[in-house]
């Protein structure tokens, strides 16, 4: 193999890696930028979301549960689980601040990956999501 073959190689290699590095620190700001569970939502104990996750061209569906604690980065996301998948995924961050606002404990719906996919409707989950509040914090 020649050498401008192997430094080829070694471009593209450092360029994937890099542009992984950037996706990564990328998924990290924002984790840093929503803020802890915490200090967002003090009145939460714990948010479980459960999903089915259903991917277009796959007959059996997953199940998936995430659980968010008052240690856990405030970022409601849900990555996409396909691999064609890119920049996709499930955000849910809107459905759980609305729940917490209006102090609901559950709720259920169903939600398409934001992401770019070669085939459009690429996947889909139904969730549910159940909150539990601190019991020390009073509920208006």
């Amino acid at each position: 193999m020649s050498e401008g073959a192997l430094s080829l190689g070694r471009d593209m290699n450092n360029s994937m890696n890099s542009r992984k590095n950037v996706a990564r620190a990328e998924r990290l700001q924002r984790r840093v930028d929503a803020g802890f569970v915490a200090k967002q939502f003090p009145e939460v104990a714990s948010i479980v979301i459960s999903m089915m996750y259903n991917q277009k061209g796959i007959q059996k569906s997953l199940p998936r549960t995430v659980n968010f604690f008052p240690s856990s980065y405030a970022l409601f996301r849900v990555d996409c689980l396909s691999k064609d998948c890119s920049e996709g995924g499930f955000d849910l961050t809107q459905v759980i601040t609305s729940m917490i606002k209006n102090h609901r404990e559950a709720t259920k719906g169903e939600l398409s990956c934001e992401g770019n996919s070669p085939s459009s409707d690429h996947s889909a989950i139904a969730y549910e999501v159940a909150i539990q509040y601190a019991q020390n914090h009073v509920l208006a």
